[in-house]
C-alpha cells in the first residue's frame, strides 16, 4: 500500500525537545518513501508556524488548542477521534503518551520519565505537583496499554516503563536526532595551562528537583577550596521551588558571586556559543528519557562529567566520567579527574563525539515513518476496523 494517511497529534508539544522532534521528522525525510501520501498535524498556531510547508503536510489548528490545558484535554478526548476519521487517517501518532484520544490504530511516544522514577518523584512534596505526576502516570500507562504501538527514546526508558505498564505488544526504540550545527562544531578551546587561567564548567538543563544544580554548585566550591581555579555557568529556567533552592546554595557557596553564574532560560538556537566557550560539561540529572543537552555537549566534543543514573550510561557509554548526582563530593571527584588527566580528557571527548554522530534526525524520521506505515499496513491486512470499514 502506498496511499497511507497519517495523523499526528502534537497538541501537547510544549517543550523544546518535543518541538525539535516534530520539526525533525517533518523536515528530514519524505514520508512518501514509506508509502505515506499525506500527513495531518493538529497543534497550536505557534508550533504550526515552526513546521515546514510541504505539499503532503496538512496543518490543523482547532481553537481549543489556543486555550487552557482543560480545553486541550477536552478537545483531545471528544473531538480528535472524529477529526482524524474525517480526513481518513490510517493511523494516529500521539507525540505525548498522556493522551485521552480514542482513535485506533494509535501509536504513542513516551517522552516523560519522571513518573517512572521513584527517586525523582520523592523530590516533590505532597501537593499539586505530586498529584499531577500521579495522574500522568495513570493516563500514560492506560494509553500505552491501549495503543497498537509505542515509541521509546532509549533502551532504559523501554525497560523501566514496562515495569509499570507490563509487557507491551509492539514497541520500537527510536532515538531523537541532534542538530548538525553541534555535530559540525569541533571544540578546540585551549585547556587552561596555569592556575591564573579559569577553567569553565557548563551545565545546561532546566532547574528542577531531580537535576541537582545545587550539588554541582557545592562540588565546584569544594574544588575551589582545593585550589582549582574553576567557574560554573548554569543555563536553564525552572520552577520556583527549585530556583529558590539553587539561589540559596549559590549564596552559601559563592556569596560574593565570584565563580557561579546562572543565566536562566536560553533559546536552543543560542546554545552553541556557550558550549564553544566552555572547557568541560557537567550533567547531573537523575531522571531522563533521552538527555538532549548531554547529546549536544557530546556532539561538540567537550569532556563530560556525568550522572550515573537513568539512560546516561547508555547514551554516553565510555565517553565520560560518572558520579552520583546526589553527592557533591562524588561530583567533585569526577570533575577533578578530568582536570588532572589530559589523556583522559582527550579520550573521553573523542569517544563522546563519535557516539553522538549516530543520533540523526534523518534516521529518526525514517524509522518513525517506517514504524507508522508498517503498523498501519499490518492492521489493515489483519482486518483492523480503520476508517474505511467504519464509514461504509
Amino acid at each position: 500500500m502506498s496511499n497511507l494517511i497519517v495523523g499526528i497529534d502534537a497538541s501537547r508539544n510544549r517543550s523544546g525537545g518535543a518541538i525539535a522532534h516534530l520539526v525533525g521528522i517533518l523536515s528530514k525525510e519524505d514520508p512518501a518513501e514509506h508509502g505515506i501520501r499525506e500527513v495531518h498535524v493538529w497543534a497550536y498556531k505557534a508550533l504550526l508556524d515552526k513546521l515546514p510547508n510541504k505539499p503532503w503536510l496538512v496543518k490543523h489548528n482547532p481553537h481549543h488548542l489556543e486555550k487552557s490545558i482543560f480545553h486541550q484535554i477536552w478537545w483531545q478526548s471528544h473531538c480528535l477521534d472524529k477529526e482524524a476519521r474525517e480526513v481518513k487517517c490510517d493511523v494516529l501518532f500521539c507525540t505525548d503518551a498522556a493522551t485521552f484520544c480514542r482513535f485506533r490504530p494509535l501509536v504513542v511516544m513516551s517522552q516523560d520519565m519522571l513518573q517512572y522514577e521513584p527517586g525523582a518523584i520523592r523530590a516533590f512534596r505532597l501537593g499539586k505537583a505530586w498529584l499531577r505526576q500521579k495522574i500522568l502516570l495513570f493516563v500514560q500507562n492506560k494509553a500505552m496499554r491501549r495503543a497498537e504501538g509505542v515509541i521509546f527514546l532509549s533502551e532504559y526508558a523501554a525497560r523501566k516503563i514496562q515495569e509499570k505498564t507490563g509487557k507491551l505488544n509492539q514497541f520500537k526504540i527510536i532515538h531523537h536526532g541532534i542538530d548538525n550545527k553541534f555535530k559540525n562544531f569541533h571544540a578546540n578551546k585551549p585547556w587552561p595551562t596555569n592556575s591564573n587561567e579559569q577553567i569553565g564548567c557548563l551545565y545546561v538543563s532546566p532547574v528542577w528537583e531531580y537535576k541537582y544544580q545545587w550539588n554541582v554548585v557545592r562540588a565546584i566550591e569544594i574544588l575551589r577550596q582545593q585550589g582549582h581555579n574553576i567557574t560554573l555557568l548554569l543555563v536553564g529556567g525552572g520552577n520556583s521551588r527549585s530556583l529558590r533552592k539553587l539561589r540559596e546554595q549559590i549564596e552559601r557557596s559563592d556569596p560574593h558571586h565570584e565563580f557561579v553564574q546562572h543565566l536562566g532560560f536560553v533559546p536552543q538556537e543560542e546554545l552553541l556559543k556557550y558550549y564553544a566557550n566552555s572547557d568541560f560539561f557537567v550533567f547531573a540529572s537523575s531522571c531522563e528519557n533521552l538527555p538532549i543537552t548531554l547529546l549536544e555537549a557530546m556532539a561538540v566534543g567537550l569532556p563530560i562529567a556525568c550522572s550515573n543514573r537513568g539512560p546516561m550510561p547508555e547514551v554516553l557509554q565510555d565517553g565520560g566520567v560518572y558520579f552520583e548526582p546526589e553527592n557533591a563530593t562524588s561530583i567533585a571527584s569526577a570533575v577533578e579527574r578530568i582536570i588532572n588527566d589530559k589523556g583522559l580528557r582527550l579520550s573521553i571527548s573523542k569517544r563522546a563525539k563519535e557516539s553522538a554522530l549516530s543520533y540523526s534526525w534523518k534516521q529518526c524520521a525514517s524509522e518513525t515513518w517506517s514504524f507508522l506505515a508498517n503498523l498501519s499496513r499490518d492492521k489493515l491486512c489483519n482486518g483492523f476496523p480503520h476508517h474505511h470499514q467504519r464509514r461504509t
